[in-house]
Formats: structure tokens, sequence, C-alpha cells
């Protein structure tokens, strides 16, 4: 107990170019940890509904079925909407009819590519920012750290006699700067590199499952010229 309130009485004596970087390392980890947390549940989410979608997609249903049903909940991400981009743009070309399998698969591959970029953007977002603290909190700490040394030798330029004792305060609390900065980083980096990983497989994953689409769209697209 009394070493917390050390603590924080090195805290609330601290110079204030050292409050404002304990301030804004403070700032940057209670941030970092709300998009840790969301961030969680948002891949957890994706990989959850990627595969009950995988499920039902191999399961043999009717496409056009699993089409209706897709568009009608309007709530699905991540395959379903890579799906849903793929089959509607396959669909409506294939009503204008005559048109080459080459075309048709064509359209419906556009159309997934540009599902499959905004689902990327939206599985990747505020992972750079997770990134920019994991990088930048240390340095900023330091910052903070140099500032409070430079400031404690400066005040001993008014002393005859220099002591341990009166520069120990101003140094400790500069290390409080160096520490928050590692507080603050530590959990960025190691969200930001767990979280890439599953980004990065979500995204082969989807990739596979647009190639694979594309195959069956292709046989279906010759089935309906050879009728």
């Amino acid at each position: 107990m009394q070493s917390d309130l050390h603590v924080w009485q090195l805290i609330l004596s601290a110079s204030w170019m050292v409050k404002m970087v304990m301030l804004i390392l403070l700032a940057a980890s209670v941030t970092s940890w709300m998009m840790i947390f969301r961030k969680r549940q948002m891949l957890a989410a994706a990989e959850k509904g990627a595969n009950a979608f995988e499920e039902q997609f191999w399961s043999g249903t009717d496409l056009t079925k699993l089409y209706e049903t897709v568009s009608r909940n309007n709530s699905g991400g991540g395959l379903e909407r890579i799906f849903e981009s793929g089959f509607k743009e396959f669909t409506r070309m294939r009503e204008q009819g005559r048109m080459t399998p080459g075309v048709l698969v064509e359209a419906a591959q556009r159309g997934m590519r540009i599902a499959l970029v905004r689902e990327t953007d939206r599985l990747e977002h505020h992972l750079s920012y997770l990134a920019t603290v994991g990088s930048t909190s240390p340095y900023i700490g330091l910052f903070g750290t140099v500032w409070g040394i430079m400031t404690s030798f400066h005040q001993l330029a008014n002393v005859n006699q220099a002591t341990i004792a009166m520069v120990a305060p101003g140094i400790s609390e500069a290390l409080i700067a160096t520490a928050m900065g590692l507080f603050a980083a530590i959990p960025a980096v190691i969200a930001y590199n767990r979280y890439s990983n599953q980004v990065e497989r979500l995204e082969t994953r989807y990739e596979n499952f647009t190639e694979e689409f594309s195959s069956i769209l292709q046989r279906q697209a010759h089935a309906l010229v050879n009728e």
C-alpha cells in the first residue's frame, strides 16, 4: 500500500512534460485494449461464420436457394458476402443471355474480388493502430524518461552539494514513463502478431473459397451453354 502511494506521489510530482507523456501513454494503452477486445470478438465471429457457411455450402444445398437465404438475411460477412457477390453477378449476366462461359465466370470473379477486398479491409481494420502503439510507445516513454532525468540534473546546478537523495525522486518518476511505455507496447505487439496471423489465415481461406466457387460456376456455365 505504501509502495502504491509512493508511485502515485511520484506521478503527481512529475514535471508537466513527463505528465503529458504519461497521459499520452495511458490513452494509447486504454484505446489499444479496447481495440484488442473488439478485434478478438470480430475475428472469432468471422471464424465461426466461415465454419458455418462452408458446412452449409458443401452440404450439397442448391446454390440458388442458398443465395436467396443469404440475401434475405443480409447480416453475414466473410464467405457469405463473397458468395453472394459472385453468384449475384453470375445470375445477372446469365439472365442477359448469349454469354460465353468465360464471360459469366469472369463477372462472378470480379464481384468476388471486390467483396474479398472489402472483407480483407474489415479484418485488417485497427491492426495498424496496434502496430503503431507497439512500435512507438517505448520511444515515447523513453522521451519522458530522458526529459525527467535531464530536469533532475538541471536542478543540481542550484545546490552546492549533490546527493543521490536529491535526484532519486526525479529519476524514479522518469523511469515510470518508460515502464508505462512498455506496458502500452507489449500487449499491443502481442495482439498485433496474433491477430495478423488470424487475419492472414482467414484471407487465405477466403481466397481458396473464391477459387473453388469459381470452378463450380465454370462447370455450371458450360452446362448452361450445352443445354
